[in-house]
């Protein structure tokens, strides 16, 4: 079986998990022909923002709430720990996952994969801190309760 491919530019939100599909470029590659492993954290990246885009753009009055509470805010990586399987290839289409593991007052943690054809290629841990003004903040409720939600919709899948 081979891994559902995501509609939409930004992926899509499946209970709970955010799965994003991304095409392997030679620009990913390095001399062996394989995805240099840095690039693995942009993919990663990509799947992360486009989670929290496609939450925000579900709940567009909650981003707007947040801005109002939290004025400038955004994301930041405060730790990451990757495993490196598999390699992926040029014109491989590979499925980024992300999913929320635990939500807590400044930071969530996310589980992410990349997977082609049902088979692991790269296994990370990711948590990201909620700061503005330069600042690690609480995340504010009503994102907290949604991205809460998510995790919860990941859990009974």
């Amino acid at each position: 079986m081979t891994d559902p491919v995501p509609a939409g530019l930004d992926g899509e939100i499946r209970d709970g998990r955010h799965q994003l599909a991304v095409r392997i470029y030679y620009e990913d590659t390095d001399f062996s022909g394989v995805v240099y492993y840095a690039n693995y954290l942009r993919f990663l990246e990509r799947g992360r923002t486009n989670y929290l885009r496609l939450l925000g753009a579900d709940q567009r009055a909650l981003f707007e709430e947040t801005a109002r509470e939290a004025p400038g805010f955004a994301f930041v990586v405060r730790s990451l720990a990757i495993d490196y399987r598999k390699p992926a290839r040029m014109d491989d289409v590979v499925v980024v996952t992300t999913t929320p593991v635990e939500v807590k007052g400044a930071s969530i943690t996310l589980a992410q994969t990349v997977t082609r054809d049902d088979v692991l290629l790269v296994e990370a841990t990711v948590r990201v801190a909620f700061v503005s003004g330069g600042r690690a903040r609480p995340i504010p409720k009503a994102l907290r309760l949604a991205m809460k939600a998510d995790q919860d919709g990941a859990a009974g899948a």
